[in-house]
């Protein structure tokens, strides 16, 4: 079994769990969400979820992996009292990993085809209607997609079997810091479009009359949920990173750096996005064929559009393929600890794994059109992620929050210490009935109500 690696340094940690969470929740989720729920008013409740719910759980995740130096599915069992079971959650959670990966993988695919049709001309002078054609007929043709998601999975596991530090640690930086210099220029681009204070007033002025026509219920519920799966908590993903660093810093400094890099990036994008939408009187609110459907017809629409959009796309793919190769990583880290495989061997045998796992997500809009499995206008990739969306990730954290808060499982005084452990800011202890009693409440309240809308609209 080969000696357990460890991350070269701070700013690695730092930018690869950002990497984790910085994703497709952030940067076409968060635009439509903040659309259809009224904009800046939704921004400021978001924003007061990321503090009380995912800033904890993101601790709690870090705590866990650096105390037990171990992937989620041995670090329970380390961690748990004697006799307790706990650690059965653990080949739950690396599951997550693998259904996450199922659509995840053709998702980024799809990205990469964008940004080479963008970068290639083929998107130019497209209408609305085109724009619909073309990413209908993509979803159509499954062998164009099979070829960009296996591209998209060999990429990912080739860096990642270059090791933690020269593959996956050098890659995460050069692509999470190439993620932000290109959004820097993608702002300037839309901040300077004719009609471009519209959508900022929309975005950053609050207004609570457009909250109220959205319902402020479904407005908070809206914020709670999109606070708690941005950040990919729930699976062991934030877990694994954590058992790959040392004591020198407190954790909960750590955790609110890299949420803070997490929202800067979905702010950013908001910037990008509504300026642009409302330049070319777009609606913003329009769902998730936002991303591929109305900025392909934005962008042919824009002086420079050939460029700029080939430059978004290439944003999205460094976002989406900052968060497969966090996810691999996790994947091959429970090979390496908990089977005794060597990185290649975890790396080549689940690399041929999730290129099949993927195939059922691509089948579904072509093949098997016709099966909607959560009713109609469903496909399977919206059941693979309402599974891990709306039952892996809010179970796993709230089974962590209970784990580290109760003495049952690795207990309060424990997760502390742990958590206090180095320089920088410590955990508020004062938190303690909120995190053992009410966090618990509020998960589970998220949990439940993404099963009453899934199915109360079947």
């Amino acid at each position: 079994m080969e000696e357990r690696e460890t991350l070269a340094s701070r700013l690695g940690f730092i930018l690869l769990s950002a990497g984790c969470a910085v994703g497709l929740g952030n940067v076409w989720r968060f635009p439509y969400i903040t659309g259809q729920y009224g904009g800046a008013v939704f921004v400021l409740i978001y924003l007061l979820c990321l503090v009380f719910i995912g800033l904890p759980v993101m601790v709690m995740e870090f705590s866990i992996g650096r105390a037990s130096k171990k992937n989620i599915a041995d670090a329970l069992k380390i961690l748990e009292p004697s006799g307790k079971k706990w650690h059965l959650y653990g080949p739950v959670a690396i599951a997550g990993n693998y259904l996450l990966m199922m659509f995840y993988t053709v998702i980024t695919g799809w990205l990469l085809y964008y940004f080479i049709s963008s970068l290639s001309g083929g998107l130019e002078g497209v209408d609305a209607e085109g724009a619909e054609v073309f990413f209908a007929s993509l979803q159509g043709n499954a062998w164009l997609q099979i070829v960009f998601m296996v591209i998209s999975v060999a990429i990912g596991f080739l860096i990642c079997m270059g090791g933690l530090q020269k593959g996956v640690e050098r890659a995460s930086k050069i692509m999470m810091l190439g993620l932000l210099a290109i959004m820097l220029l993608l702002v300037l681009n839309s901040l300077l479009l004719p009609g471009a204070e519209k959508g900022l007033s929309f975005y950053l002025v609050p207004d609570a009359e457009r909250a109220m026509d959205a319902g402020l219920s479904e407005v908070v519920f809206a914020a709670m949920s999109q606070a708690f799966f941005t950040l990919s908590i729930g699976m062991g993903g934030m877990e694994i990173f954590g058992s790959y660093i040392e004591r020198k810093q407190s954790l909960t400094g750590e955790a609110i750096r890299i949420i803070a890099l997490d929202t800067s990036v979905a702010l950013m994008a908001g910037l990008i996005i509504f300026p642009a939408c409302f330049s070319f009187d777009v609606n913003p609110g329009s769902g998730p064929g936002l991303l591929f459907v109305t900025l392909p017809n934005i962008f042919s629409q824009m002086r420079g559009g050939r460029f700029w959009g080939a430059l978004f796309f290439l944003f999205m793919a460094f976002a989406a393929m900052t968060t497969l190769i966090a996810v691999f990583e996790n994947i091959i880290a429970y090979w390496m600890d908990s089977h005794g495989w060597s990185r290649k061997k975890a790396a080549l045998v689940n690399m041929f794994l999730i290129m099949l796992l993927a195939l059922p997500c691509i089948l579904g809009y072509n093949l098997f059109s016709s099966f909607h499995p959560l009713g109609e206008s469903t496909q399977i990739l919206d059941l693979e992620d309402f599974l891990i969306s709306s039952t892996i990730m809010p179970i796993g954290s709230l089974l962590f929050v209970i784990f580290c808060s109760h003495k049952s499982g690795w207990g309060w005084k424990n997760f502390i210490e742990e958590a206090d452990a180095g320089k920088g800011i410590k955990f508020p202890s004062w938190l303690r009935v909120y995190i053992r009693w009410i966090l618990p409440i509020v998960i589970a309240v998220i949990f439940l109500k993404g099963y009453y809308d899934i199915f109360s609209a079947m």
